[in-house]
């Protein structure tokens, strides 16, 4: 017979996209509950940039989401990522122009801005969890590490990059079931927004800022094709207020603004032949400025400046992904995965949280068509074909983000072969994936989303 109680959702994990998810299914009146093993909501990282196409999906999943992010984003100056040759004195830079390419928020306090609208009974804290098993192929129960146990019509691992939902979805011994080492690993640390500034007088000082030329600065429009050679002069090299990547041969600095300006973000890259030295899963351990700054001895004075003002102690962060062994699908029966859980990627394109808000809305949507038909049909009999629907729109956009993301960062330290020679081959590649981030229809793939259940229910057995 029909089912007569509402769809009962099981989140596992309580960051960005698990919340986003929760917002999601609260506003089109689904029952949630997420599950979270710490004991309180905690993001990783200073800032984590969003991009035009994350601001969509937060419009269309709930417009507070994008309120709150409005609220508390740090707007990064002039609304582009500029590329810069780091190894170079001169300051030659690259110039992506994009309306709102990206704003930078503290992690935390945007998770916990958009907590404030979730209910509370609806999030348990303490819950890591240890097993799943189907119950009468109705309900799926899930068993955690305190003993206790929980039931629901269908669970989503937003788990992360260690997610256990993805070990219990596909056995321990996959090779999908743990991420790689990326070979390469990030210094991280905060400097105050008045020592960049210190650092824009000492480049005025020396020359290097005295009539800046923006050589080859090409605009972009969505297509990737350039608009215009455009030359500027003037010193608006104010470090911290731009998103800006300073480019070399195996390392690359990424610098932005967080805290309202006030603090700017420094993420050095290195390329590493060597393993990651620890072996227990952690992805960061502490060095100190004096290694990072060896790592960079090759680069410009703007990059040693740079590095010199970040503070003593520094955190070294390992990047890993799903690049060598991507998980053949993302959903199993009434198990589903999604942003890091599912497909995480290097940092280079900026665009992981994003891509894990554009899941949130695409198993928003799908599941509130679920709950549409739960009047006429069993609910266990359509959430197979609901999340098969989900993951026939976004498998192929995560495992491309996984990808592009591993390219682009062979684009910024020298190492891609097919662009190295040729600057303007090199602005068109970069610009291209840029834009097919940037440029997604969130809307159009929620409509091939809805169309594909509806099809996959036609073509099996269950009547609707």
């Amino acid at each position: 017979m029909p089912d007569q109680k509402p769809l009962e959702v099981a989140i596992i994990g309580g960051g960005i996209t698990g919340v986003t998810l929760a917002l999601g299914l609260q506003r089109r009146a689904i029952p949630f509950t997420i599950y979270e093993r710490t004991p309180s909501f905690r993001e990783i990282g200073a800032g984590i940039g969003f991009t035009p196409n994350a601001e969509r999906a937060m419009r269309e999943l709930d417009p507070r989401i994008h309120q709150c992010f409005r609220e508390i984003a740090t707007r990064n100056k002039d609304d582009y990522l500029r590329l810069v040759d780091g190894l170079s004195s001169d300051m030659k830079e690259r110039l992506i122009c994009e309306i709102g390419v990206s704003r930078d928020v503290a992690d935390l306090t945007f998770l916990l801005g958009i907590v404030e609208h979730l209910p509370k009974e609806s999030v348990k804290f303490g819950k890591s969890i240890e097993a799943i098993e189907d119950v009468d192929g109705q309900q799926v129960q899930m068993t955690f590490e305190d003993g206790s146990t929980a039931q629901a019509d269908v669970v989503i691992g937003c788990d992360g990059i260690h997610s256990k939902m993805r070990q219990l979805m596909f056995d321990t011994t996959h090779p999908a079931c743990r991420p790689a080492y990326a070979h390469k690993f990030a210094f991280r640390g905060l400097i105050s927004a008045e020592k960049t500034q210190l650092l824009e007088q000492i480049y005025k000082n020396e020359r290097l800022m005295h009539m800046v030329r923006y050589t080859q600065a090409l605009c972009f429009q969505s297509s990737g094709i350039p608009a215009s050679n455009t030359y500027l002069e003037g010193t608006e090299h104010l470090l911290g207020a731009v998103l800006t990547c300073q480019q070399g041969t195996d390392a690359h600095v990424v610098t932005f603004p967080v805290a309202a300006g006030k603090l700017v973000n420094v993420v050095a890259f290195v390329t590493d032949p060597h393993p990651w030295p620890l072996t227990d899963g952690k992805l960061v351990m502490p060095a100190t400025k004096e290694d990072a700054v060896s790592a960079y001895t090759n680069f410009g004075p703007a990059v040693r400046h740079i590095i010199s003002l970040l503070p003593d102690v520094l955190d070294k962060w390992a990047i890993f992904d799903m690049y060598d062994n991507p998980l053949p699908t993302f959903v199993r029966g009434r198990l589903g995965l999604a942003g890091d859980a599912a497909h995480p990627s290097s940092p280079n394109h900026g665009a992981g949280a994003g891509c894990g808000i554009e899941d949130a809305l695409a198993l928003a949507e799908v599941l509130a068509a679920v709950q549409k038909k739960t009047s006429v049909v069993p609910i266990a009999a359509v959430i197979p074909e609901a999340l098969e629907a989900y993951n026939e729109v976004r498998y192929e956009r995560g495992q491309w983000l996984v990808e592009s993301s591993r390219i682009v960062g062979t684009m910024y330290e020298r190492q891609h072969e097919q662009t190295n020679d040729d600057e303007d081959e090199w602005r068109r590649e970069f610009s291209l994936r840029c834009h097919t981030i940037w440029d997604f229809d969130v809307q159009a793939m929620v409509g091939w989303e809805l169309e594909a259940f509806e099809r996959k229910l036609s073509k099996g057995s269950v009547s609707t």
